[in-house]
């Protein structure tokens, strides 16, 4: 009921503002995210954090209405644009998580079936091979080669299921972790799929100094949980540091501050342990912007450093 209320304020308070005043960017943003997550798995999955976002959204929404033009109403948009994000990621590590599960009791299933046939065939061939022990002298022969391969064969089966279970733990294992790491790392940085791959996004201002490109403190932090993130990925991805910068200044002091940036970022992260065959850094410059240089914010948003994890397609393209 409360999510219900949520939406015909939001949609009421976008009516009457857009007669008196402009809704900031930042508050269209969190409504869209909010209402997005709403429509997804979390309602049903992450029902806690889809109402954490809840309350953010409420906050922005009544600060707006006190006063539509504050950096609070802007700042309490954000946040709630964040934590509708981190609910919607939530559900679908849930939902990946719940389908990683029913995939571990189809695996089952099917190995007892196969394991019950296989135990039936060789007590019909135990069968037959009574039954041609009866037949006489002559056949001892044949029967004992006969017994010897299917003895082998039972070695041979039980072997195999062995080591089928054993690589299905340790990819459960794996897929679990990530997915943890995933999850943590959603809290600290924009996470999304791309067609080429996943891009975990860090702003410029987190990392760096305005035209510098030397780590600041507080960065390593939030790189550390980027580098647990992709120590467990798949070892045969590859990933690419992609620095970015907004449109001032000229190309021939963009392009290598970009550059730069994108190697300390790759130099970091392997030295906490990402494998640095794996990790490769380049500098895009000004020309992959995500949005125009027109405004402050939208310059802000274009300094930023990408760290695309790629497909495994793209991989072996390379």
């Amino acid at each position: 009921m409360k999510t219900n209320n949520l939406v015909i304020i939001v949609a009421c308070a976008g009516f009457f503002s857009s007669c008196a005043t402009t809704v900031p960017k930042e508050l269209v943003n969190a409504r869209t995210a909010y209402q997005q997550a709403r429509n997804g798995p979390a309602t049903k999955v992450a029902p806690a954090e889809l109402h954490v976002a809840y309350q953010a959204l409420a906050k922005a929404e009544q600060s707006f209405q006190k006063d539509p033009d504050s950096y609070l109403t802007r700042d309490l948009a954000y946040v709630a644009q964040r934590k509708s994000e981190l609910a919607e990621a939530t559900a679908s590590i849930t939902v990946e998580q719940e389908s990683q599960a029913q995939a571990k009791d189809d695996y089952q299933q099917a190995q007892g079936q196969i394991i019950s046939q296989t135990k039936n065939d060789l007590d019909e061939t135990r069968g037959a091979l009574a039954a041609s022990e009866r037949t006489g002298a002559a056949t001892k022969k044949n029967l004992n080669q006969t017994r010897t391969e299917l003895a082998a064969s039972e070695q041979s089966g039980e072997r195999t299921a062995e080591q089928l279970d054993i690589e299905r733990q340790a990819r459960i294992s794996a897929e679990t972790k990530l997915a943890g790491a995933m999850e943590d790392l959603a809290a600290v940085a924009a996470v999304k799929e791309e067609a080429r791959g996943v891009v975990i996004t860090l702003s410029g201002g987190v990392l760096f100094v305005s035209g510098k490109y030397d780590l600041l403190n507080t960065a390593k932090t939030k790189l550390d949980q980027v580098a647990e993130a992709l120590k467990v990925q798949d070892a045969d991805r590859t990933m690419v540091v992609e620095g970015h910068t907004d449109s001032q200044g000229s190309d021939r002091t963009n392009q290598p501050l970009s550059v730069n940036r994108a190697t300390a970022v790759r130099d970091y992260l392997v030295s906490q342990g990402v494998a640095p065959e794996k990790i490769s850094a380049v500098g895009k410059g000004s020309g992959s912007p995500i949005v125009d240089n027109k405004t402050a914010e939208n310059r802000a948003n274009n300094r930023r450093v990408e760290i695309v994890i790629q497909r495994e397609a793209q991989t072996s393209n390379q």
